[in-house]
């Protein structure tokens, strides 16, 4: 049953629009069997007025997304800059993060080879795309708000992943990895990772590679910025100098660097951007 895992995170990964809108978002935890290869699964619902679009922004984790919405169905890779998703008219979509371990078994290949793309949710061998993309269908039918039909939905998608069951021995490893460094800011080099792993730094890249398409160093970089995000947003705009600091960096310089080449915008422009409404 998912009727009883229904969360509302703190999501700082999400920038939301340049007006700080963001969709009504319904947010699921997975079943403990499942916890080894989902995250969670989100399920936004949005209706713009006519002849307005919104640009959500996201700041991606390092993991691949099932995405079923109502007119297309991805699987979308990691991406090492902003993901961005323009949303006009009505509409809705069934998302689900994926845990580390899963992209590969989800895509069928290394995940650095879905890197900064999205395909067809039917190109992807480890599930029956068609058939998931049926069943999530079936199951929001006509009212996308409606709660029953949303667990249903969250439901197909486990029924869809569990055939993956048990996740592989790299891929448990891979999940303790990531979880390691995104869970403790005081993890600044990827030394600390393998002293924490007792593995090699070759091993390591090789590894996050496989199955995250993406280099150690890039973990701990996004984990840092995710921070940054999250400490921009607040109601009271923070100290730049203190923020660089106390995530490890250098100098403000090297942080708004940092910040800018992957979110196009300053550290000071997005701290003075709307909050959400």
């Amino acid at each position: 049953m998912t009727a009883n895992r229904r969360i509302d995170p703190t999501e700082r990964a999400h920038l939301r629009d340049a007006a700080g809108y963001s969709p009504p978002i319904h947010r699921f935890a997975p079943t403990p069997g499942l916890a080894g290869l989902v995250r969670r699964y989100w399920m936004p619902v949005w209706a713009l007025p006519e002849g307005t679009r919104s640009v959500q922004r996201v700041l991606q984790y390092p993991v691949c997304l099932v995405v079923v919405s109502d007119s297309y169905a991805l699987l979308v890779g990691p991406s090492s800059g902003l993901s961005t998703q323009e949303l006009v008219g009505s509409g809705w979509a069934v998302g689900t993060m994926l845990q580390p371990a899963a992209g590969s078994l989800v895509w069928g290949q290394p995940v650095d080879t879905l890197a900064d793309r999205a395909v067809p949710l039917t190109d992807a061998r480890g599930l029956d795309g068609a058939g998931l993309v049926t069943a999530i269908h079936d199951c929001v039918g006509e009212d996308p708000h409606d709660a029953d039909g949303q667990q249903r939905a969250v439901a197909a998608v486990e029924a869809a992943l569990a055939p993956l069951l048990p996740v592989d021995e790299e891929g448990l490893l891979v999940n303790a990895v990531v979880e390691f460094v995104e869970g403790d800011s005081g993890v600044q080099r990827v030394s600390q990772v393998c002293e924490k792993f007792a593995i090699g730094e070759r091993t390591l890249q090789r590894m996050t590679q496989r199955r995250i398409g993406l280099s150690p160093k890039w973990l701990i970089q996004r984990r840092r910025l995710h921070e940054a995000a999250e400490r921009l947003a607040g109601d009271v705009r923070p100290d730049l100098a203190r923020v660089a600091a106390d995530l490890g960096y250098a100098d403000q310089a090297h942080f708004g660097r940092d910040f800018r080449t992957v979110t196009g915008l300053t550290p000071g422009e997005y701290a003075a951007e709307p909050r959400p409404r």
